[in-house]
């Protein structure tokens, strides 16, 4: 019974690949399936690849063309603020010099004006103090010819008060 099994076995054609006899049908099958998936990869699936290849690769050009331009434009659009920035800056110079210069102006006249009045205060104020010197040295002289009169008439009897003012006079005088 074992003989039967085994006998079955050893009958058995075995895997048609590895039969000899099937090699030159299966090589005829193997060039065939190979030439019709060269065919189709080749006349489909390699153009439709190599167009979305090329359909990428034109986009990303395309789209490094487009930041490249918009890089300029991000450059030129810096530079012109720069220049704003810088015209503005200056203008705000200018205004600021500008505004000085009223001040400065604005305030010589007020001080011109100041010195004027201070001019004139000075001037009355020294009017003021001569005045106040000339009542003051006639205060001084009469004070000292009586005083000197009555010293004079006290010690000289016979002296006159034309002769004491004469003399206190001359002495007032240097």
């Amino acid at each position: 019974m074992a003989t039967d099994a085994h006998g079955a076995v050893e009958s058995a054609p075995g895997m048609p690949q590895l039969d000899f006899s099937t090699f030159p049908n299966q090589i005829f099958w193997l060039i065939i399936t190979l030439a019709a998936i060269y065919l189709i990869l080749t006349k489909v699936a390699l153009p439709r690849i190599a167009s979305v290849l090329a359909e990428r690769s034109g986009t990303i050009t395309n789209d490094l063309a487009a930041a490249e331009e918009l890089k300029l434009a991000a450059v030129e659009a810096e530079k012109a603020y720069n220049q704003a920035l810088a015209d503005a800056r200056a203008e705000a110079q200018k205004i600021v010099a500008e505004a000085k210069a009223e001040i400065q102006a604005d305030l010589d006249v007020a001080t011109q004006k100041a010195d004027a009045e201070i001019a004139a205060k000075a001037a009355e104020s020294e009017k003021a103090i001569a005045e106040i010197r000339a009542n003051a040295m006639e205060s001084v002289t009469e004070v000292a010819t009586e005083t000197a009169a009555a010293l004079v008439s006290a010690l000289l009897p016979n002296a006159t008060d034309v002769d004491v003012s004469s003399a206190v006079s001359q002495r007032v005088k240097g």
